[in-house]
Order: structure tokens, then sequence, then C-alpha cells
């Protein structure tokens, strides 16, 4: 039989093992909409490289493309757009969704940041490509909208049927890809209105902690915004993020937008949204034609 010392001896050797330490985030485990299910048609995923955009030039990309098993040729189908690649169990939970008639038909398009090769910010050679992710992400203007609109959409409309509808399309993005989803809408709300954003960077990396002064002022926008952020968030030089996505939410409850905030405990981390993301993609999706 253990004796006292030795049961604790061992309660301490538990709580020193970094495996079965539990972090804020590990509360959330995503559900079975984000695991394959026996039955449910799969989509198809194809990889592909954008090296020839106008907008910001001198970039090279990897981007993906998913094709619902249900996608017929020459129908429109929704849009949904996801910034930094492929994320929150996406093209799985796609499956799951449109199989159940819960989300429309929807090809997803999932870009990553560009990288800059050849040159470093000095202009001198560079032994290895540096990233436009901030330029890209992180800056408020049309930029990003332009290229999507120019160069990515129309590269994808080449083989396959997207809708032209606002409504119909939705673009999401984790920490500065949610203020750049976000950028999109604001921008031009007369081709995206949907927006799906975790963790957001509303903070002052570039300016983006002007946006709820710049909600409240202007006019209301037809822009539908499911918002997730963290108690456990960060702080930094930039600013808190978990306050700023609570000012974001407050300004955008003050102006009335079709609008939900889920705001949890977790850390700067994906795993909230991912688990999230199905419920997410219902609510966003829930009066949109289905076929």
């Amino acid at each position: 039989m253990p004796t006292l010392k030795t049961a604790a001896a061992f309660l301490l050797l538990l709580a020193a093992t970094p495996s079965l330490a539990r972090g804020p985030d590990d509360q959330y485990v995503p559900g079975p909409d984000s695991r394959p299910q026996a039955g449910v048609p799969k989509g198809t995923i194809t990889k592909h490289v954008w090296d020839k955009s106008k907008v910001f030039p001198g970039t090279t990309r990897d981007y993906w493309v998913y094709v619902p098993a249900q996608y017929k040729k020459g129908k429109a189908a929704a849009v949904f757009v996801c910034q930094d690649g492929i994320m929150y169990d996406a093209p799985t939970v796609f499956d799951n969704l449109i199989h159940k008639k819960e989300m429309p038909v929807t090809i997803g398009i999932f870009i990553k940041p560009g990288n800059l090769v050849g040159k470093s910010r000095r202009g001198e050679p560079a032994a290895k490509p540096r990233s436009n992710r901030s330029v890209e992400y992180d800056s408020l203007g049309d930029a990003y909208s332009k290229f999507l609109l120019t160069e990515i959409l129309p590269e994808v409309a080449k083989t396959h049927t997207l809708t032209d509808k606002p409504d119909g399309r939705c673009i999401a993005g984790n920490s500065s890809g949610a203020i750049c989803a976000f950028t999109v809408c604001w921008e031009r709300p007369d081709e995206f209105r949907k927006c799906f954003s975790t963790i957001g960077s509303f903070t002052n990396i570039r300016g983006g902690n002007k946006y709820p002064e710049m909600i409240l002022r202007a006019p209301k926008k037809p822009i539908r915004i499911y918002q997730q952020d963290g108690a456990k968030d960060l702080v930094n030089q930039f600013g808190s993020w978990a306050e700023a996505n609570k000012a974001m939410a407050e300004a955008f409850k003050k102006k009335g937008y079709d609008h939900q905030f889920v705001f949890g405990e977790g850390s700067h981390s994906a795993r909230h949204g991912t688990m999230l993301f199905p419920d997410a993609m219902r609510w966003m999706w829930r009066d949109y034609p289905k076929n």
C-alpha cells in the first residue's frame, strides 16, 4: 500500500508532466461536423501557385481550391475565402454541412500570404523569401480586396462558376487574417458581405485600432460578422487583442449589425474558432439558398 509520501510524490510528478498540463485552449475540442463522416461525399482539393500579382508585385504564394462533390459545372456556387491557407478543418466541415443542406454548395479558396523573393527590406539580395503577410493583412484600405477581385477570383472562375452575389461570398481569417477579412467586407460590401473573424488583430499594428470609431461614424453597411476571441489573447506593444475585439463587438452592437460575438477563455490560438466553425457557418448561411 503506497505511503502518503509516495502519493504526494506521484501527484507532484503529474503536475510537472507537460503532457498532462492543461492550457486555456484545451477545452475547445471540435465536434463531429469537423470529422469525416461515413456516407458523406468528399470534395476535392487542388493546390495552385500565384506569382503574377500586380496588386502585390514580386510576391508568390500557394493557394488551394476546394470543390464540393455536389458542385455542378455551370451552376454558380457560393464562395468562401480564407487567409493563411486551409484552416478550421473547413473542407471536412463543408463536406458535412453541404451534405446535410445546412449551407449552400460552396467553393473554398484558401490563400497563403505572399512571399517576396530575392530582396531584403533594404533592397539587398535575400537568402530566403520575405513574408508580405503583415503588409497584405494588417493594412487598412482596398488593396487586398483588389487582389481578390481582380486576380484570384477571376483565376478560379476560369475553371469554376462562382456567384457574383455579395451575400453568397464569405471571407474568413485568424489573427491578422481576420482583420484582413473584415477589411475586405468593409471596403467592398458590394462584393463580400459575410465575415468570420477569430482572434482578430484589431490592434495598432497598421492602424486597425481605428475600426471601432470608423464603424460608429460610418453609415451601417450590409455586413454579417461572426467574431470570436478569448480572455487570454495577446497583450503587447500593439495593444490588447481581447479589449480590441470587445470594442469591435460593442461598435457592431451599437450600430445594429447582424453580428455574433463569442468570447471565451482561450489564448492567441485558432482552437476555439475551429470548434465554433460548423455552427458559425450554419449561422452565416442561415437564410441563403441551400441549392
